[in-house]
């Protein structure tokens, strides 16, 4: 497939890039620094480089240094305004925070979510609230465990739909390899089209 990858130079999106490649598709690899540059909030530029793309990866948070950034909802707003132009399927890298450790309970309304993490786990909850007041189009949001990081990539995983996976022990965790494994099987047989699904050990 031709897939435009937004955020390929990130933690998780580096590793995208890696295995979409490592399976023989056509990455453009997006990026405010990256190989192909462009600014996420433009959906001009966004649909002139969507144009011939089969599936456009979104692997992109809110910022951690910049307090006059988009909010990551409008970022999304503004990503699905060009994706809906041009028809492209589209896959966002979600957050943990929204999944649910009880019923109705969110993980980043439970007194041990750290408090660094906090906001930009409350705009990833935000911004996928968007996503499901948008109607007739096919977008999908994989949100990762509560831990994940740099690792080893296995190509196993469980999924799961609005709870938090854990293990026996109680931790929920995933590489950032496994990840990338998890969203390209999505990629290629679409199972969760229009909503959230989550991976984890």
């Amino acid at each position: 497939m031709n897939i435009l990858l937004l955020g390929a130079t990130g933690m998780v999106g580096s590793r995208i890039l890696t295995e979409a490649r490592s399976r023989g598709h056509t990455v453009t690899a997006a990026s405010r620094h990256g190989e192909t540059r462009v600014d996420a909030n433009d959906p001009d530029a966004l649909r002139q480089l969507l144009a011939g793309q089969d599936v456009l990866i979104v692997a992109l948070g809110p910022s951690r240094t910049d307090p006059d950034a988009p909010r990551l909802v409008d970022t999304y707003r503004r990503i699905l305004e060009a994706a809906r132009t041009t028809g492209t399927r589209t896959l966002f890298v979600g957050g943990a925070g929204s999944l649910e450790v009880a019923p109705g309970v969110r993980l980043v309304d439970t007194p041990e979510f750290p408090d660094a993490y906090k906001p930009e786990a409350l705009q990833a909850a935000e911004a996928l609230a968007f996503l499901r007041g948008e109607e007739g189009f096919a977008w999908t949001y994989i949100s990762p465990a509560a831990d994940i990081q740099p690792g080893e990539r296995t190509g196993e995983y469980r999924t799961t739909g609005e709870e938090l996976l854990t293990d026996e022990g109680g931790r929920s965790y995933i590489s950032a390899e496994d990840y990338a494994v998890a969203l390209l099987d999505e990629v290629e047989i679409p199972r969760h089209p229009a909503g959230r699904f989550g991976v984890a050990y």
